[in-house]
């Protein structure tokens, strides 16, 4: 399963044969990030929101997907959806491996979804908060799921990211799988045999 990280939230995955899209921002919804152009399988979006929702940056092949989804349906803040609406978490399925895109969760999991999201092989995670769940929410709720892999995203880095959310390094200093890991390129290539890591990759404009 090879996970590839196109800044923000968004992220390409491609497990047998196919290639999923996640997440994709808008043209100059995200400050710091350059205009996506994809090309997939299948698309999923969290949520409607600009920064989550550019449908319109990706061409979809049409062809079926042979990847397995489950869906598990959350808020984008802490108040029921009052604030944000409503958030989608995708479990993805492939290669005998699951991946969890937790989107922009804002709120605690239930105990019936974290029996589903228990021991993912990775989990892509938003951690820079006031949009999202912060560094130490992100951090209590990795533990609590227990991935081998921990991804992760929607954080500040330099010029790239919203002002008002924290840092990569609030995350990482708190990360509960260990070691933090620093790829030099936005790609990871996860397998059966991957180490417990966190894995920080590094975003690339293309």
């Amino acid at each position: 399963m090879i996970i590839k990280w196109h800044g923000h939230s968004c992220f390409e995955v491609t497990a047998e044969g196919c290639t999923v899209l996640f997440d994709p921002y808008a043209d100059g919804s995200v400050p710091g990030l350059g205009p996506l152009r994809l090309a997939g399988d299948a698309l999923f979006c969290s949520h409607g929101h600009r920064d989550h929702n550019g449908a319109e940056t990706v061409s979809l092949s049409g062809r079926p997907l042979s990847l397995g989804v489950e869906t598990i349906h959350t808020f984008h803040d802490d108040k029921g959806g009052t604030l944000r609406g409503e958030n989608t978490i995708h479990i993805l399925h492939g290669e005998g491996l699951r991946l969890a895109h937790m989107g922009d969760i804002g709120c605690p999991l239930t105990a019936e979804q974290l029996k589903k999201l228990k021991n993912v092989d990775a989990l892509l995670i938003p951690v820079g908060g006031y949009y999202t769940i912060g560094a130490a929410q992100a951090a209590e709720m990795a533990a609590q799921i227990a991935p081998r892999v921990l991804i992760p995203m929607h954080y500040r880095l330099g010029d790239m990211g919203y002002d008002v959310i924290g840092t990569l390094d609030d995350f990482t200093a708190l990360a509960p799988v260990t070691p933090v890991t620093y790829y030099p390129g936005n790609t990871m290539d996860l397998t059966p045999e991957t180490p417990a890591q966190t894995a920080v990759l590094t975003y690339a404009h293309e």
